[in-house]
């Protein structure tokens, strides 16, 4: 079966403060951050991987970068957050698991394989750094059983990062669409998650990827660091 992969890149990335999207970015390489995306998924599942893209702010630019991906349209990308975006990206790749990241995540291709044996056993994963809990970054805390619990910014006593790449299966996905359309518009996707944890018992597994290098590009300095890697 063909892999649904999604990249969120409908929002505006004031914060870098830089007039196209933050995934057209370039890097110290000469790839921008959403073709080493785009090159890391194809190394990893190879030219069938389906890419599905929300655009929103300055879509025509994206879409000129990479015509041959799939776009889905968040109109209110000003108004909404990855929640939303999220919502349409999932109801546009059928019943099948989805792999997705946000657009403007620099990361080690080896991510992907070890994502791998996940998305093959249909497993709901988020991966996750432990080396470094950052007050302002996604946190996480997990179950006796080690499945994770609370996700959220305002975790405390937070085991780690989320990364900001990760997958739903087949299973797990109806529940967790329903969940993203009850969300507030300026809720992140984990709080969908995390309701489908709390009400539908959603097992999602941290896949830990502390010995790997992942990036969210959101300030200058982000970028600094994203460019010691590629």
């Amino acid at each position: 079966m063909t892999l649904q992969t999604v990249i969120l890149a409908a929002g505006m990335g004031s914060r870098l403060g830089r007039a196209l999207p933050k995934p057209l970015t370039e890097l110290s390489d000469g790839r921008s951050i959403m073709r080493q995306q785009h090159d890391n998924i194809r190394a990893a599942f190879g030219s069938d991987a389906r890419i599905t893209t929300v655009v929103g702010y300055r879509a025509e630019t994206i879409i000129e970068a990479f015509p041959n991906a799939n776009y889905v349209h968040n109109e209110r990308y000003d108004e909404t957050n990855t929640s939303k975006s999220l919502l349409r990206a999932l109801g546009a790749t059928g019943r099948a698991g989805v792999l997705w990241m946000n657009g403007d995540v620099v990361f080690d291709p080896m991510i992907l394989g070890r994502a791998a044996a996940y998305i093959e056993r249909d497993q709901s994963f988020v991966t996750v750094n432990t080396s470094k809990v950052s007050d302002e970054e996604v946190k996480y805390t997990v179950t006796s059983e080690g499945f994770i619990k609370e996700l959220s910014k305002t975790v405390k006593g937070g085991l780690g990062e989320a990364v900001g790449i990760n997958y739903i299966s087949s299973a797990d996905k109806k529940s967790f669409m329903r969940q993203l359309q009850r969300v507030e518009d300026q809720d992140y996707f984990e709080r969908g998650l995390e309701l489908a944890i709390a009400e539908n018992g959603l097992l999602l597994e941290p896949m830990d990827v502390s010995d790997l290098y992942a990036v969210e590009v959101d300030f200058a300095e982000d970028l600094e660091r994203a460019n010691l890697f590629v």
